[in-house]
């Protein structure tokens, strides 16, 4: 039963946006009867919650359906890679940074143990993680519409919309941006929600929701650290408005925004906690901290950035033209999606300063940026389409909608049916795994010089170094890891792994310096074993030990 107070809102909320719809004087509730993870579920029992069931269901087949060439291929994105091999050692043991080393937090390889636990430890189950947190991100984006009092179509348009944008940009392969972005949508749906309470009936945002969405955001930052901008425009969505209009008094904000900012550390602190009493902790700071500060000083030239950031804009030219509908007059005067679109476009420049923080432009760093873009487009194919004759308004939004999603499929779906990858024979790294399984024998190991870390989840082999990303040993960004990479480098060579690995193709991304001492072992200790081709027709070197 909800506990109410005798203070009654007799004035209505007056921020510039307006009222959200016109509400009786109702009583200001201490506590609301339901968890906040509720509120984004609905009611058990109720038809509201079989209508959300009923929406990520239908998320969830579109998801499989328009990501099911990532079933495909083996190797999709090296990161993805790396991440499967941590998993892989965690499961035996070996924890992330001391076993297998990255300059990410633990949440991605955490959820692909989970992802081996639950379907097996397999490619296949990776994949299908991702199209969990696709259909989740969706679902979130749907149910963050309906929070802000917009109807539920707009909803089903926005969550398709993420679900067609996320196999561009790498994101078919499950990355961080792809696993952390449930999380954070979820969070903004709550912000969202008590937005609207503040708006409509002058409720401040409870407690329990300040905490579940700083939980939320809290679990995203174990993904990737670079969320922290739109971890703090959440914090300003639940707040904001009951903030404008008097909901909340601005003696309770220091309070509310303690709990936030504890409730976003606490799953980092309790990482930190297990590696403190495994007596890893230094091991902890320097991937969680330090490499990411000396990551981000690298940087990328400014001319390379914006033709990144260009090459992205024109990959997601549709959301964008889409988006521009937002701009068009609506018939009526909708403060709901009025709501929303200003949510929208402030999520939008928080994650846009997300893709920015760490300097490198990657194609799938700009996935942040596609959340909050399919809200806006979904707003704005809804206004395009009451362009049409009143008749026509239904069809020609679903129009917009099977547009925009099949130019997305088919980017996707065009170059795999070109080349063939994992629709005819073997793909590479599946056929080299099988020659070295072939010839390795148990407590035998490989080592991966410039090619796909996946060789060692694939083979099952026991990594002789931890820096199994060839770009953090023998590439350009062995100065992230701290150590010396050449004498880890001539250490591990030193072990005489019985196969050597390395793309004669990507031979010049190798620094100098590991060249010479990879070529030295070679002539000294190994013969050539077999050649096989890669993914873009060079040659990949199997050597084996004498």
């Amino acid at each position: 039963m909800v506990e109410t107070s005798p203070v009654t809102i007799a004035e209505p909320c007056r921020l510039p946006l307006g009222r959200i719809r016109a509400a009786a004087p109702r009583q200001v509730p201490q506590a609301h009867p339901w968890p906040a993870f509720a509120l984004l579920l609905g009611k058990p029992g109720t038809a509201e919650a079989g209508r959300h069931a009923v929406a990520f269901l239908l998320l969830m087949v579109a998801a499989l359906l328009l990501r099911a060439t990532a079933f495909m291929p083996s190797v999709i994105n090296p990161d993805e890679s790396l991440y499967a091999v941590q998993a892989q050692a965690w499961l035996r043991g070996g924890w992330p940074y001391v076993a297998v080393w990255d300059m990410h937090p633990v949440g991605a390889p955490a959820l692909f143990v989970l992802a081996f636990g639950l379907f097996g430890e397999n490619l296949a189950s990776l994949r299908l993680l991702g199209a969990v947190a696709v259909a989740g991100a969706g679902f979130a984006l749907y149910r963050a519409v309906l929070a802000s009092g917009t109807g539920r179509a707009i909803g089903l348009a926005a969550g398709l919309l993420y679900v067609a944008g996320s196999a561009l940009l790498d994101g078919l392969a499950t990355n961080t941006e792809i696993l952390l972005a449930p999380f954070l949508g979820l969070a903004m749906a709550l912000g969202l929600a008590a937005a609207r309470r503040a708006l409509v009936r002058g409720w401040p945002p409870a407690l329990r929701q300040v905490v579940a969405a700083g939980l939320l955001v809290g679990l995203a930052l174990l993904v990737k650290p670079v969320v922290v901008p739109q971890g703090c425009l959440a914090f300003l969505v639940l707040v904001g408005p009951a903030l404008g209009c008097g909901a909340l008094p601005w003696r309770r904000l220091p309070g509310l925004a303690l709990a936030y900012a504890l409730a976003c550390a606490t799953p980092m602190a309790l990482v930190a906690l297990a590696y403190a009493l495994r007596g890893d902790f230094t091991a902890f700071l320097d991937g969680n901290v330090l490499a990411p500060l000396r990551y981000v000083a690298m940087g990328v030239p400014f001319a390379q950035a914006l033709r990144l950031c260009l090459a992205a804009a024109a990959t997601l030219l549709l959301p964008l033209l889409l988006a521009l509908g937002t701009l068009l007059p609506p018939p009526r005067p909708r403060p709901a999606q009025q709501l929303l679109a200003r949510t929208a476009l402030a999520w939008l420049a928080a994650a846009g300063l997300a893709v920015v923080l760490p300097g490198m432009y990657f194609p799938h760093y700009f996935l942040m940026l596609l959340a909050p873009l399919a809200l806006l487009a979904a707003l704005g194919a809804g206004r395009l389409a009451r362009v049409a004759r009143p008749g026509l308004v239904l069809a020609s939004f679903a129009g917009l909608l099977a547009v925009a999603t099949l130019q997305c499929w088919s980017m996707v779906l065009l170059p795999r049916l070109e080349h063939g990858i994992g629709l005819r024979g073997q793909d590479p790294p599946q056929r080299v795994a099988a020659a070295l399984n072939a010839a390795l024998r148990p407590g035998e190991s490989i080592f991966v010089v410039n090619w796909q870390p996946l060789l060692y989840f694939l083979t099952r082999t026991q990594p002789p170094t931890r820096f199994v990303h060839p770009a953090q040993l023998s590439g350009r960004f062995a100065a992230v890891t701290g150590v010396d990479p050449d004498a880890e480098l001539a250490r591990l060579l030193a072990t005489r792994p019985r196969f050597i690995v390395l793309d004669s193709g990507r031979w010049g991304q190798v620094r100098p310096a590991a060249q010479a001492l990879v070529t030295r072992a070679l002539e000294q200790a190994y013969a050539p074993h077999a050649q096989m081709p890669a993914e873009d027709g060079s040659l990949v070197e199997l050597w084996e030990l004498r």
